[in-house]
């Protein structure tokens, strides 16, 4: 947002959820260029499936202390052969025994496409959905490594239930929307959210964004997915999660540079970006 860009001022932010994968090669690295100038400090980068893994390994490799790649099966879409999850869960497993820094995900349930296909009177199994992000889920306890979740509405109670079954503490729930409820369970068990460039426009972000303990919210773009009001038009850029914290700031009624610190921090620590590792 153009009016905010003067409000930026010394802050620092980081952009907890972008798909630096989706955007053209050519791209990258100039979008990591001119966000890093502009005060972001780091990006999560996370994984649609093997092949978006390698990617953002790559990407990571390139810049160690400002990316952090995290590495899953996006569930919005077709899921993996049986042969493609062994072949996703030995790569990730590898990187584990390398002592590489990363998170888990994006992984999650189908929400969009399950609504979708249910509104079409078509069948829809989530059975084997819910399989794989078990799966994911006990890996991230097996490996203590951060999980990055896309459960919203009523999956976010489903990917509760299995965080809590498999002892999960360090989850964040991306671009969170949902019910009361399961709001404060989330809450209450100290799992993260982030909050994307809609908080400008989008009452049910505010009104997370209102509630939501201040200690577990981060800041985050999901780039390249595009924004509407003052953002129509406009590349997603890390650099619009500063945007983010000015806002989510005059939600909460306190100043800005405070507010980003407090955002900052929080990243940092979930992530342990900075910590050297981000595994423990």
């Amino acid at each position: 947002m153009t009016e905010l860009k003067s409000e930026h001022g010394g802050m620092k932010w980081i952009d907890s959820h972008i798909h630096l994968d989706l955007y053209e090669e050519q791209e990258r690295e100039p979008l990591l260029r001119e966000a890093f100038a502009a005060g972001t400090e780091a990006v999560v980068a996370v994984s649609m499936n093997l092949a978006s893994c390698r990617v953002n390994r790559g990407v990571w490799r390139a810049d160690p202390d400002r990316v952090l790649p995290a590495y899953g099966f996006h569930p919005e879409q077709r899921l993996p052969s049986a042969e493609e999850e062994e072949e996703l869960f030995a790569w990730i497993r590898e990187r584990h025994r390398e002592g590489e820094p990363f998170a888990i995900g994006e992984v999650g349930l189908p929400y969009y496409t399950r609504t979708e296909a249910e509104a079409a009177g078509e069948p829809f199994d989530e059975a084997p959905y819910v399989r794989l992000l078990e799966r994911f889920t006990a890996l991230a306890a097996e490996l203590d490594r951060p999980i990055v979740l896309h459960a919203v509405y009523d999956d976010a109670a489903k990917a509760c239930a299995l965080l809590e079954k498999h002892g999960v503490k360090r989850a964040h729930f991306h671009w969170f929307k949902g019910p009361e409820e399961t709001i404060r369970r989330m809450a209450a068990n100290g799992y993260f959210v982030s909050v994307t460039p809609d908080v400008a426009y989008e009452e049910e972000i505010m009104a997370l964004v209102r509630s939501y303990p201040a200690e577990l919210i981060m800041t985050e773009t999901d780039g390249p997915w595009p924004f509407g009001g003052s953002y129509a038009g406009r590349r997603t850029s890390p650099v619009m999660a500063g945007d983010v914290a000015v806002r989510i700031a005059a939600l909460r009624g306190t100043p800005a540079a405070g507010e980003a610190a407090r955002l900052l921090g929080n990243a940092k620590a979930f992530y342990g970006i900075g910590a050297g590792r981000a595994t423990s």
